[in-house]
């Protein structure tokens, strides 16, 4: 019997584990107060008195972004921190817009599964498994057609044709973050030691110093 109780334990607190997320609200909803002082794991609940129609609205997705960087592509997020009222909701979006040709560079996202969306182009996707297989999973997207990344995996957009093309993606997170590999190896304050990225990607440190230098 010991032994049952014991494993049953043990299992709530897996499965527990393994369920978390973002906070969850105790109430309708905790709307953000970003002035909060008080540092949480989130952000502090707004007085419920004090909540409006604008703590849940935001407007401008249907604007394309301008596309300057030499990537190709142009982010606008709808998390958190455009609506207070996401706070532990646990969920959040994302307009990409690419020019012709242009990628949405091999990144991770530390706190979200994300489901892809093509509303306009063609885009080619996909995600690496983690080590040691590192299997690339890739598929050509046309418009109308959705594709998932799992939680915490490298993945990349691509668009493939000769015009602009446009994707809405939707995030398991209030705050889903971002690493981009390239800038956060290549581009980190301080600089990683060429030493290091040379043994890493078994080049010479010659030339980890060039690509440093373009981030």
């Amino acid at each position: 019997m010991a032994t049952r109780i014991l494993f049953l334990t043990f299992l709530a607190i897996t499965c527990s584990l393994a369920l978390a997320s973002d906070p969850s609200p105790l109430q309708d909803f905790c709307v953000a107060d970003p002035n909060n002082p008080l540092k949480v794991n989130g952000l502090v609940c707004k007085d419920p008195k004090l909540v409006e129609a604008k703590d849940f609205f935001w407007s401008g997705l249907n604007v394309a972004a301008a596309i300057t960087n030499p990537v190709g592509s142009q982010v606008t997020p709808v998390n958190v921190a455009q609506i207070p009222g996401l706070n532990t909701l646990g969920i959040s979006l994302a307009r990409i817009d690419f020019a012709p040709w242009g990628i949405n560079a091999p990144h991770t996202h530390p706190r979200a599964s994300e489901i892809l969306t093509v509303l306009e182009g063609t885009l080619l996707v996909g995600f690496i498994t983690s080590n040691t297989e590192n299997r690339l999973i890739t598929k050509t997207l046309n418009k109308g057609d959705v594709f998932v990344f799992p939680v915490g995996l490298i993945h990349f957009q691509q668009n493939t044709g000769y015009g602009p093309a446009v994707a809405l993606a939707a995030l398991s997170s209030q705050n889903p973050g971002v690493v981009t590999i390239a800038n956060a190896v290549f581009g980190s304050k301080p600089d990683i030691s060429t030493d290091i990225l040379a043994k890493a990607f078994q080049t010479d440190p010659a030339i980890i110093s060039n690509i440093q230098a373009r981030f």
